[in-house]
């Protein structure tokens, strides 16, 4: 198969593929990924049982995921560039499904952090490009919508984790959270191929360079931040952790200033719109997850519910994104991405500080109804202009790499909400009992809800127009 750039032919002589089909095909992929990074938390009590897994281990059952996703999201991206985006995604998607198996098949503790890492191998291959061969494959007029819809379906991942991993753990064995995978990847790798096009970087060299100080510097800080609360932040790991990923990452840019194809343009940077998307997605993934990290827990504690209880009660708030998402996305062009990034944040900072005012040992879950509903809310206003607006910043052909970067800001915002804000709880709560937990929650959840606001802000400074 030749490969060709994104700008050789003229596009409207390209034939193309309904856009509903274009839109299932980039999104499936993406919303088996999304899902497993969060499924796995709801059967970590299990997996201790089945397993006879430590508590450093049940650790590393979602941490592995975390390291091998965030430290190659821009190592995907660029692969994609070089050998073709739609060739690299299924090979994302087939290197995910065969680590699924493996993981299915785990019969240590080993075994199954082993298989997580090279899931997350596969998942940095398959996040970054998604979003990439969907930009290409439907008209600039209906950009925005298609990538509501697909930023809507990101939020059903989030939305669904909770509650598939719950219904796995009473219904079903563990590893059927795993095996479900494979039907997936049976049905998406044909999809793909039927509805998504082919495309290149004509004469694109491989920034080898880049690709391992990138990946060197962001596993570095990831481990470092992933063990900030358990090792404790001044620990002398966790510090030369830091201290490593700086010098690599401080090498990184170094190199990319000269390097003649480099994996990620410094010039993007350039962009006021490209660099506070990126500060409002870090803000973002840093305040709602870290918060929601905790808030899940919180309904399986106050009162006491079984984990498929509590994931049933977080879909008021995560599936939101998927009913709001698709309307921000048609929204952008006409508003502006950083006016509707600004209003999702505020809303979340909104919806969250109003469920830590209520929160207690005792209060009626009803009464936290409609704080879930104003966050997730927030939360569609955000996901669909963010895309619309990397993708938009930069030149069509060096999408890829946009989207690689953002994602991986996105994870690492994440990584580290949920590890400050764990810090803080155990600084002043614990999980042996309700009153323990709320005292610990809310003033975690209080620092979510200022960085939150904080992104607001600087959502506000992003451009109408990139």
């Amino acid at each position: 198969m030749t490969l060709t750039g994104t700008t050789e032919a003229p596009r409207a002589a390209t034939r193309r593929a309904p856009l509903w089909l274009a839109v299932v095909a980039a999104s499936v992929p993406m919303f088996m990924v999304a899902l497993d990074n969060l499924v796995v938390s709801t059967t970590l009590h299990t997996l201790a049982v089945d397993l006879g897994a430590s508590t450093q281990q049940l650790q590393w059952f979602v941490n592995a995921y975390v390291l091998g996703f965030a430290c190659l999201l821009m190592t995907g991206a660029a692969l994609g560039d070089r050998f073709g985006r739609r060739r690299v995604f299924v090979a994302g998607i087939a290197l995910f499904t065969l680590a699924s198996v493996g993981c299915g098949l785990a019969g240590s503790s080993g075994q199954l952090i082993a298989f997580r890492a090279v899931q997350g191998f596969g998942a940095a291959a398959v996040m970054p490009l998604s979003l990439t061969l969907l930009s290409q494959a439907v008209p600039e007029r209906l950009r925005g919508l298609a990538l509501g819809v697909w930023s809507g379906v990101s939020g059903l991942a989030v939305a669904l984790g909770p509650v598939v991993g719950g219904a796995v753990v009473e219904g079903l064995d563990w590893r059927w959270i795993f095996w479900v995978n494979v039907p997936v990847c049976v049905v998406a790798i044909p999809l793909v191929y039927g509805a998504l096009k082919e495309s290149a970087l004509p004469g694109t060299r491989l920034d080898l360079g880049g690709m391992v100080l990138a990946a060197g510097g962001l596993c570095a800080v990831v481990w470092g931040i992933v063990h900030g609360e358990p090792d404790g932040w001044t620990s002398g790991t966790v510090l030369g952790a830091f201290a490593a990923g700086t010098v690599l990452l401080a090498g990184f840019v170094a190199w990319e200033g000269r390097a003649p194809q480099p994996m990620l343009p410094l010039s993007f940077y350039r962009v006021r719109a490209f660099t506070l998307t990126n500060v409002v997605s870090a803000a973002m993934y840093f305040g709602v997850f870290g918060s929601l990290f905790l808030l899940t827990q919180y309904l399986q504690i106050a009162p006491p519910r079984t984990p498929l209880e509590a994931g049933v009660r977080t879909l008021p708030w995560t599936l939101m994104p998927m009913v709001v998402a698709p309307v921000a996305g048609l929204l952008t062009d006409r508003v502006g991405g950083g006016r509707l990034m600004a209003l999702g944040l505020f809303l979340q900072g909104a919806g969250l500080g109003w469920i830590n005012l209520l929160a207690g040992t005792d209060t009626a879950y009803a009464a936290l109804v409609w704080p879930m509903v104003v966050a997730g809310t927030g939360m569609g206003f955000v996901f669909a202009p963010t895309a619309a607006v990397v993708l938009g910043s930069v030149d069509r052909e060096h999408a890829g790499k946009a989207s690689g970067a953002n994602s991986t800001v996105r994870e690492i915002g994440g990584a580290l909400g949920i590890a400050v804000l764990s810090t803080v709880f155990v600084a002043y709560g614990d999980t042996g009992s309700p009153r323990g937990f709320v005292d610990g929650l809310v003033p975690a959840v209080w620092v979510g809800v200022a960085v939150v606001f904080a992104g607001a802000v600087c959502a506000l400074g992003i451009p109408r127009r990139p």
